[in-house]
């Protein structure tokens, strides 16, 4: 049974995919380097999203100005937990803070922002769970660029492919998707992460 909230990956045991969606200037450059490098942005916050579907409804399958190209960005477990370790909630839920005044305080330094958004089903239906994006701010990219990153992948194609499936047929897109599983976190992160156990 799938939790409220939890972390749900395609992982192994030193890396995770996270997915993208960007314009082609960007994710050309990134393709050919196999990192991000100018147009992309250094001194903006970017988001990066362990859920395939939740990457795709978002950017309404590849079809929205500026995100029409999906990149699969597999990088460091290290790194990703890293980014975990030091995200703050953007919002102040009371099972994490004791007062908006403390969540406030931390989130205004925070490097890393978590925030939780409606999953969704294959068919882009809201699911009653919750998928994590984890945003980036300028402070921590560069190493998430040239340290966390182990490759990137083109799904363009395969999103395409979904997408005409899904519009064409009542033909099953599972078998198609990534394996994601649940991704582990201990008692700590999940207090913190409102990840319940």
């Amino acid at each position: 049974m799938t939790s409220l909230y939890e972390i749900r990956a395609d992982y192994d045991r030193e890396t995770i995919v996270v997915y993208q969606a960007y314009s082609s200037q960007i994710a050309d450059a990134a393709l050919k380097a196999q990192k991000f490098v100018a147009p992309f942005s250094f001194q903006r916050m970017t988001w990066i999203k362990p859920s395939f579907l939740w990457l795709i409804h978002r950017s309404n399958w590849g079809q929205k100005p500026g995100q029409t190209r999906i990149l699969g960005v597999r990088i460091r477990r290290d790194g990703w937990e890293k980014a975990l370790s030091l995200g703050v909630l953007t919002s102040p839920e009371k099972q994490v803070y004791a007062s908006r005044k403390v969540w406030e305080q931390e989130f205004n330094k925070a490097p890393v922002h978590i925030q939780w958004d409606t999953e969704r089903s294959p068919r882009g239906a809201a699911l009653p769970c919750f998928s994590i994006q984890v945003g980036l701010s300028r402070h921590i990219i560069r190493e998430f660029v040239d340290e966390w990153i182990v490759s990137i992948e083109d799904l363009t194609p395969v999103v395409r492919k979904l997408n005409a499936i899904r519009k064409g047929s009542s033909k099953s897109l599972k078998r198609f998707l990534p394996p994601e599983k649940v991704y582990p976190v201990s008692a700590e992160w999940g207090r913190k992460l409102l990840i319940s156990r």
